[in-house]
């Protein structure tokens, strides 16, 4: 008994860990009138898909002048260094 009641906690921890893991997203972005183009990275606060991303990244690039055009993946920080020279200075600027 004492071993599953171990096991259960271990489980729930675990998954409580995995949950709270870092979300980021690398997102593409325009400006027309001259045309601008940007390649960002955002850190993700609620559930870490593309579609999430999108809701939280759309509103505050739209307040900017700025239109999302794609969200490109979603990843955990294991991802984070290999995109930042690329990101440049809009490596997690939202």
């Amino acid at each position: 008994m004492r071993s599953l009641l171990a096991l259960t906690f271990a489980l729930v921890a675990a998954a409580a860990t995995a949950a709270d893991a870092a979300c980021y997203a690398d997102y593409k972005a325009k400006q027309d009138g001259p045309l601008r183009l940007q390649y960002g990275v955002y850190e993700v606060r609620g559930d870490c898909s593309p579609r999430a991303a999108r809701a939280e990244l759309q509103p505050l690039l739209l307040a900017d002048g700025w239109q999302l055009l794609e969200v490109v993946s979603v990843f955990d920080e294991s991802g984070l260094e290999a995109r930042r020279a690329d990101a440049g200075e809009y490596f997690l600027r939202y």
